[in-house]
């Protein structure tokens, strides 16, 4: 396994959920701190063009393991499910382009809250049948691109569809196709699922990405979640992928940032 941390531009909305902004010097602290990639948030492919991000990674040496969508969602409110035919189209664009991205950088890119959400309009099977129009028209650029790209069950609190493993995983099987993934989040984990270590042993074949924050989504060690049982079961199912810390910058950036390389890279210097 390899362990990356989750960074945007220092142009992005409070929305995009990041511990460091800038992408050059955050891409040399995560070098300094030991982590071997960056997930990038992005809100477009022009914003991959817009601040260089081709020479800074390769300046740095540095991987990218993900591209994430919050801001999709967050800041640009589109989804895959909007009542809106042209949202819908636009939503799949962005992520055509986003896809594109991720294949010159031999990334993924993950599906959060851009799956959109239940509305009273619409039963679940309705707004089912729209997600996975939507996911299909994605296929032929993932093909193309020979990337990969991973749902996120995300909490009740944060969004109303999709929000524990087992639902994502029911998903991916009416899907039935091998670039499509779960991206498990433990901190979502500890509040839907029945067991994040047997939850993660049950849905192990459709694992491709997993996002670390301990259970009060501060850096680990300042929550409850075992880290070493967690990362263990990983092993134990045999993932061999990327994990990536997604936290709150508290009580700073850098402070949050090097103390969950502190906590969590022993368990990945082993391999």
């Amino acid at each position: 396994m390899k362990l990356a941390i989750a960074i945007a531009s220092e142009k992005a909305e409070h929305s995009a959920f990041v511990v460091w902004r800038g992408f050059g010097p955050a891409i040399e602290k995560a070098k300094r701190a030991g982590f071997q990639g960056v997930e990038l948030a992005l809100r477009s492919e022009r914003e991959f063009e817009s601040e260089g991000l081709a020479e800074i990674l390769q300046r740095n040496k540095m991987s990218v393991s993900c591209v994430s969508t919050g801001q999709v969602f967050a800041a640009d409110g589109l989804y895959f499910t909007h009542e809106d035919p042209a949202v819908r189209k636009r939503t799949v664009e962005i992520f055509q382009g986003l896809i594109r991205v991720a294949g010159r950088l031999g990334a993924m890119v993950n599906i959060g809250r851009a799956r959109g959400l239940l509305t009273p309009e619409r039963t679940r099977e309705e707004t089912e049948a729209l997600f996975l129009d939507s996911l299909s028209q994605l296929i032929p650029e993932m093909e193309r691109c020979h990337v990969d790209v991973v749902i996120e069950p995300v909490n009740r609190y944060e969004i109303n569809y999709l929000n524990n493993t087992d639902e994502v995983c029911a998903l991916l099987r009416k899907l039935h196709h091998p670039r499509f993934g779960v991206m498990p989040d433990v901190f979502h984990m500890n509040i839907e699922d029945d067991d994040i270590c047997e939850s993660l042993k049950r849905n192990r074949e459709y694992i491709k990405y997993v996002h670390l924050a301990d259970s009060n989504r501060y850096y680990p060690g300042r929550g409850h979640l075992n880290f070493e049982k967690i990362l263990g079961t990983l092993r134990t199912v045999g993932y061999q992928g990327w994990c990536a810390v997604e936290i709150l910058p508290d009580p700073d950036p850098d402070t949050a940032a090097f103390s969950a390389a502190e906590a969590l890279l022993p368990f990945f210097s082993a391999e």
